[in-house]
């Protein structure tokens, strides 16, 4: 490995790029170089979530505020179905804006899934921006949203969308009958009335998120414990903090309130978040599967590892593999833990072993611990597990090392020729940590199954054990000849 060699390649690849068609945001991000403490140590920006009833134009709002075209609109309902962040900034203030899905009170189906992943963005948002269809009108389920919104307590912008000229501002004031304060006429598709909009957002958003994580000033670094409900996550709690902190049941979903804990392990201090998150409202009844996903989903926000523990007794449920892949959704460093290891036999033991090959396959890079929360049996493992993935979640390539490295992979294993053309990869760069982002410069489109294969390779040559990496992909087509 020859550093100035390295360099000397990453500069011959910079030049080679000239000679393609780049945006602004592509020069920022060649030019950027990621601050780590600085990034590391950022006040969380406040949560601005666009809420309302399929079709009433959130996407399109969305759209507008960022000034560019990037959620999905098309004119049929539910096109939108997760909850989906993107940066934003009005009056030179960076806020983070969550795009949602329609929220309807009679979903079935995936429509209740999507009406779910609203109801989780409102409970993770520090303000919400409430979205009405005024040339519809207020119908039976804005007025669940409503009584929705008001439960949460969060500041709420009532948005009269659809209003594209004056004639129609008569059906915004209607909207007054909702209780909710001035409804503010805009029309997302047009741009009409955005401005206005946007400064009475700015109005109720703090200036730092009270929802978002932020790197506490203590320092020490911040774990979640989940799983699916009566795996052992208050028992494991408990024993690593040498007493009963929290009530253990053998009835699931045991834990309601919020348990913050500083616990020691192996000489060192750590912040477990917020196990429980959310009570469950007992006046609802979507099921404690939504509650549990939603109690995860708050820990998570809040935490930089997940310990997701599974019940080693068990054949390994749907549920465990929806907690990995909530963790992995969220970008959170991943430790495995497999509790009551010591109740097993060894059929057992070599069943299950097959079932983390069948069920697992997606996350081998996760690192695995075997212990026992009720007596405390290698739960000390779960440090250098923590330390590893944490490492890993952190960790940042040198841009010259990266591109020196894709340059080997490519040489000995070109991306496979489609169509008469092979697509070729002109640079690549780690856009952010926490974490690993990595953005690739391409001649053409790279398929999925040779993005896994690079996936595959990074890990292999630079470790990241313990953390999800995501790869991007940006085509590039050469600059016009004049």
């Amino acid at each position: 490995m020859d550093p100035q060699a390295d360099e000397q390649i990453e500069r011959a690849l910079r030049v080679g790029l000239e000679e393609f068609e780049l945006d602004e945001e592509d020069r920022a991000l060649l030019e950027a170089e990621l601050a780590l403490d600085e990034y590391a140590h950022e006040a969380p920006r406040p949560v601005l979530a666009v809420v309302g009833r399929p079709n009433v134009g959130k996407s399109t709002l969305v759209n507008r505020i960022l000034r560019r075209r990037e959620a999905v609109v098309e004119d049929v309902p539910g096109v939108t179905r997760d909850r989906v962040s993107y940066d934003a900034e009005w009056s030179g203030r960076k806020f983070t804006l969550v795009d949602t899905g329609g929220w309807e009170v009679d979903a079935t189906g995936i429509h209740l899934r999507v009406a779910e992943q609203a109801e989780v963005a409102v409970e993770l948002a520090d303000a919400v921006a409430f979205v009405v269809d005024a040339k519809v009108g207020a119908t039976d389920d804005d007025e669940n949203v409503v009584r929705l919104l008001r439960r949460s307590g969060k500041p709420v912008v009532l948005i009269a969308n659809k209003v594209d000229d004056e004639k129609t501002e008569s059906d915004a004031t209607a909207l007054w009958n909702l209780g909710l304060g001035q409804p503010w006429p805009v029309s997302a598709l047009h741009g009409r009335g955005s401005g206005d909009v946007l400064d009475a957002i700015l109005d109720v958003l703090p200036e730092v998120s009270g929802v978002a994580p932020e790197t506490p000033r203590d320092g020490l670094r911040r774990v979640a414990l989940v799983g699916r409900p009566n795996v052992g996550k208050s028992s494991l709690l408990n024993k690593l903090a040498k007493e009963d902190r929290v009530v253990v049941d053998n009835v699931a979903g045991t834990t309601r309130d919020p348990v913050d804990e500083v616990i020691e392990l192996a000489g060192r201090k750590w912040r477990f978040v917020d196990t429980a998150g959310i009570r469950r409202r007992v006046h609802q009844t979507r099921g404690a599967d939504f509650y549990a996903s939603l109690r995860t989903q708050t820990a998570l926000e809040k935490a930089e590892v997940a310990v997701v523990l599974v019940d080693a007794e068990e054949k390994i449920a749907e549920q465990d593999i929806r907690v990995i892949s909530q963790v992995i959704e969220t970008g959170r460093a991943l430790v495995i833990a497999f509790n009551k290891w010591d109740l097993l036999d060894e059929e057992r033991r070599y069943y299950l072993e097959r079932e983390i090959e069948r069920e697992l396959v997606q996350v081998p890079w996760a690192r695995r611990v075997n212990i026992s929360a009720k007596t405390g049996r290698n739960v000390e493992k779960l440090v250098p597990a923590l330390d590893m993935a944490l490492a890993s979640w952190d960790a940042r390539i040198p841009t010259s090392r990266l591109n020196a490295f894709l340059g080997e992979v490519v040489a000995s294993h070109p991306h496979p020729v489609r169509g008469g053309k092979q697509p070729r990869i002109l640079f690549g760069t780690q856009a952010s940590t926490r974490p690993p982002r990595f953005v690739i410069f391409a001649s053409g489109f790279i398929e999925h199954g040779y993005r896994r294969f690079l996936e595959r390779r990074l890990r292999e040559e630079f470790g990241f054990e313990g953390t999800p990496i995501e790869i991007s992909v940006r085509v590039r087509e050469k600059r016009s000849r004049r």
